[in-house]
């Protein structure tokens, strides 16, 4: 198993794609502080809290196109057979080299934002923002990026088609989340969005607690990376 897992790594890590979207990451990350601490006074710690909270629901979309990517350039059959044809083994390896590579990245967006964020938060009028609420933010966009790359992964194994991957996840985060969320703010932090920005500290979720956003977004994770290690041993990988 160790050996898939470094096999994965060295394939995620070896290709242009993590460089993009780690930039992506970054550019996200800096562009969310600059404008929620530039476009007005952030008088309340929920405010501040909210100007360093994590994005790292993009690397749902790295893990995804990377997955899908597989079976785009015809390498999912060569890893299966260097694999001895153990696909779940395959697929958990793959998702394990992704959480590897998310926690990296959602580590450095999470100190790109530190780094920039605490120093414009200090000069804003109000209370500080606590380091009991800086931690929680910092370790749970680290944690919410593990998850985020290892639904990503099973997303892509699922769907096995880059574009229609991409294109189904942006349209239910940016149109039936925010939907969802109009009609019924509790269901919308239920999802894997909602609980996503609850996790990674944004402070307008008023129904799950930043321990349960973590369970609700692995209940979401878990099931959906069986499902796929379940799919993927059932088809054609030629």
């Amino acid at each position: 198993m160790t050996a898939l897992v470094r096999g994965e790594l060295i394939k995620t890590v070896t290709t242009r794609t993590v460089f993009g979207y780690a930039a992506l990451g970054v550019a996200l990350a800096v562009a969310n502080v600059l404008i929620v601490t530039l476009s007005k006074d952030l008088v309340t710690v929920d405010d501040k809290q909210g100007a360093i909270a994590g994005l790292p629901v993009w690397l749902l979309l790295f893990a995804l196109v990377g997955a899908a990517g597989e079976y785009r350039h015809r390498t999912a059959a060569p890893a299966v057979l260097a694999a001895a044809g153990r696909r779940g083994r395959l697929l958990l390896a793959r998702a394990g080299a992704y959480a590897v590579t998310g926690l990296v990245l959602g580590a450095l967006a999470t100190a790109v934002v530190l780094a920039l964020g605490l120093p414009l938060l200090s000069a804003e009028p109000g209370p500080a923002l606590g380091s009991s609420r800086i931690a929680e933010v910092a370790v749970g966009s680290v944690i919410c990026a593990v998850l985020c790359a290892i639904m990503g992964v099973a997303a892509g194994a699922l769907v096995r088609n880059q574009v229609v991957g991409v294109v189904g996840a942006l349209i239910l985060m940016f149109v039936a989340f925010p939907l969802l969320n109009v009609v019924d703010k509790t269901a919308a932090e239920l999802t894997p969005f909602g609980a996503a920005a609850v996790l990674a500290g944004d402070p307008t979720g008023h129904t799950l607690s930043w321990g349960g956003a973590g369970l609700v977004l692995a209940a979401w994770t878990v099931p959906l990376l069986l499902a796929a290690i379940v799919v993927e041993g059932r088809r054609d990988l030629a």
